[in-house]
């Protein structure tokens, strides 16, 4: 099986990014002889995330890239050699230089759709060696994404459709990989944009980004621009000295907002007119390097000023301490009775961002009505997920050569489901969800306007539901190794997640205390568990 031969590529996993315990099992299944026999594995979760009633389903077209590249190489199978006991069989090790996904097909529900409790995300079906080795790594690629989609997608639900989301976690990422993984599957969840280069250049997330503090600080206001001459932005007549003009305007602002020419810091303004000059058409003042109201409004005012002089028009502030939605009140007002004063209308709304540490609770108060933030920038709330930071999927085989298999253990909550399934969603007459239901693979699927007896999963009687529209969840992607159909971009996943959400109730979809969403087995999946329930209770 070829890999992919795009830039992603170098984002893919490589078979060791596993436990050992897959590979002591791989030796026992070989040494069984039990390597070819087919198996199937789910790969799903048994609570939804955050305290809330969804999930984003994400990852799969890492898993794919991942299958696609699966192969272990010389040095792979030697360090493998050197894990394992000394006396086992070199044809082995034969048997997994020769390994690769050719005979595996998956299942899955397409990236952005909304998950649900003991629905698989994945159906991972193959030879039982094979398909056993690619437990962890499976798991690892589609437990962080889902977890970072649903994250972004709740805070997204918290800021509305109008805010403008900006993900700036990198610095606060789990490492290099979970920095790339966050700044994808937040996009996919809903967010904007990310600060992250990389995510750019890999996966093509829209990048953004301006200026630090340190930029700011690092300016005296002795510093003399090698050219402060800067042209019309129509690039007809004469260059300005864009220094000079910021120096005039200055005083016109000062006088305006009642303050002394010398208040505002001259080595904040010379840090906004080199930023200016270099970016005279992406025009952004950080703020509160040293006083909001006494030097980074003035000096961002007057900078905008002698830009708007030449036709350029500045395209934000950004705040990253204090109480933000105040400043931003503050700030908004300022900008209001300046676009009078000098009329120049653009001005009074002027987008403002914010970012600090902004958690869930806070990101409800920039979100109120009334509030005069426009842009929001999220890091560690987003990319660590410090209210669950795991979503906690599993990877359980469910049958072997075309018999059920069912774990019982001490605790029910871990009982797996048996046998190969086939997932439906059942929508009423207004497109609304009624419920997901599991049934087992060979039954005919549910029909429109025929009633359906399910077993609702932790209830202890049965119901019935007449759906008005029945939609099949799971897709095949890969079969025996080949991609069956191209999966969809990052952007087209991105909007179909939001649609998902927007299908969602708003019992359901409320963050806190929400309405759970049902899922149901079938009557013959429900028999088949009591079945094999019993039996292991013998």
């Amino acid at each position: 099986m070829a890999a992919e031969q795009d830039p992603e590529g170098r984002a893919a996993a490589r078979p060791l990014l596993t436990d050992l315990y897959q590979a002591t099992m791989a030796l026992g299944y070989w040494r069984a002889g039990r390597a070819q026999d087919q198996a199937e594995f789910e790969l799903f979760f048994r609570q939804c995330p955050f305290g809330g009633a969804f999930a984003l389903a994400a990852g799969l077209r890492d898993c794919v890239r991942f299958l696609r590249a699966f192969r272990l190489r010389d040095a792979d199978v030697q360090f493998l050699a050197s894990a394992l006991p000394p006396d086992t069989d070199p044809a082995f090790f034969d048997h997994l230089r020769a390994l690769d996904c050719s005979g595996v097909t998956v299942r899955a529900l397409p990236e952005g759709s909304l998950a649900f409790p003991g629905v698989p995300l994945l159906q991972v079906s193959g030879p039982l060696l094979v398909v056993q080795l690619l437990e962890t790594p499976l798991l690892c690629l589609v437990s962080y994404a889902s977890l970072i989609a649903t994250n972004a997608a709740r805070l997204r639900l918290i800021a509305g459709p109008d805010k403008r989301l900006l993900e700036m976690g990198l610095r606060r990422a789990q490492g290099p990989d979970g920095g790339l993984t966050a700044s994808t599957y937040s996009y996919l969840g809903g967010f904007d944009a990310s600060s992250n280069v990389l995510a750019g250049q890999l996966r093509g997330v829209p990048v953004a980004g301006t200026l630090a503090h340190s930029f700011v600080t690092s300016f005296s206001g002795s510093e003399v621009p090698p050219d402060p001459m800067l042209a019309p932005a129509a690039g007809q007549g004469s260059q300005v000295d864009l220094a000079a003009s910021v120096e005039m305007w200055l005083e016109r602002v000062c006088g305006h907002l009642g303050l002394g020419v010398q208040e505002p810091h001259r080595g904040e303004r010379a840090a906004f007119v080199a930023y200016a000059l270099a970016f005279p058409r992406a025009f952004q003042g950080l703020l509160d390097t040293y006083s909001v109201r006494r030097s980074g409004l003035p000096n961002f005012l007057a900078v905008a000023l002698a830009l708007q002089e030449l036709g350029y028009q500045a395209v934000g502030v950004r705040l990253d301490s204090g109480d933000l939605l105040q400043q931003a009140r503050e700030i908004r007002g300022v900008f209001r009775t300046a676009a009078a004063q000098f009329g120049v209308p653009w001005l009074q709304s002027v987008p403002i961002a914010v970012s600090n540490n902004i958690d869930e609770e806070e990101l409800v108060r920039l979100a109120q009505k009334g509030s005069e933030v426009n842009v929001i920038g999220i890091g560690t709330s987003v990319v660590t997920c410090p209210r669950q930071p795991s979503l906690g999927c599993v990877y359980k085989l469910v049958s072997v050569g075309g018999q059920p298999r069912m774990k019982l253990t001490e605790d029910p909550e871990k009982q797996t489901l048996p046998g190969s399934k086939a997932a439906f969603r059942l929508l009423g007459s207004d497109g609304s969800l009624l419920l997901d239901v599991l049934q087992l693979a060979e039954e005919p699927p549910p029909q429109a306007g025929q009633e359906l007896r399910v077993w609702p999963r932790g209830a202890r009687e049965s119901r019935t539901v007449r759906p008005a529209h029945v939609e099949p969840l799971l897709r095949l992607w890969v079969q025996q190794g080949q991609l069956c159909e191209p999966l969809p971009s990052l952007a087209e996943s991105r909007a179909f997640a939001q649609q998902s959400l927007h299908r969602l109730s708003p019992a359901h979809r409320r963050l806190e205390q929400p309405a759970l969403y049902q899922v149901a087995l079938s009557e013959k999946l429900q028999a088949l568990v009591d079945r094999l329930s019993a039996r292991g209770a013998l």
